[in-house]
């Protein structure tokens, strides 16, 4: 595993505290351009323009209601392949979730192709690919195995009530 990067906070455009971290949100002009996974104990940082705070108010509602929906206008990214497979994780409803290898059937591809489409999901919560898992289990989150990361899938699961 890499080694740890320290947070800078001015990266962000906001810093949002989660039940399970934080939620580091990054703009680009008119459009949501990435959202990462913090760690426990990274501190809020307000929003610095109005589409940051928009991210905010939807993830928030998201945090007290699962089936809370998203409307952001997301920057375009990612290849063909990984934006068709973060289409199809976008059919997920909360609380049902999909194998790799289901999405990788519906898609005529291989499971670890579209896992390593998720772990280079830009908008993670927003197109959920937490609801993607394993055939034995949950399988790795945001390119990782273990840690905040796999605790932060299990609680996103537990909040939608498919765990």
């Amino acid at each position: 595993m890499p080694a740890k990067e320290a947070i800078v906070p001015d990266e962000f455009d906001a810093i949002f505290a989660a039940p399970f971290g934080a939620l580091g949100v990054r703009t680009e002009g008119d459009f949501f351009s990435e959202i990462l996974f913090l760690p426990p104990g990274t501190k809020p940082v307000a929003p610095k323009n109005a589409l940051a705070a928009r991210a905010g108010t939807q993830l928030d509602a998201y945090l007290v209601n699962p089936k809370a929906h998203f409307v952001l206008p997301l920057k375009p990214a990612g290849t063909p392949f990984q934006r068709n497979v973060w289409q199809a994780i976008t059919t997920i409803s909360p609380g049902t979730t999909l194998s790799y290898g289901e999405i990788a059937r519906n898609l005529q591809s291989a499971p670890r192709a579209v896992g390593q489409a998720c772990g280079r999901n830009p908008y993670p919560v927003v197109v959920p690919c937490h609801r993607v898992i394993g055939a034995g289990g949950l399988g790795g989150f945001a390119n990782a195995r273990d840690g905040y990361l796999l605790d932060t899938k299990r609680w996103l699961l537990t909040h939608e009530g498919a765990l």
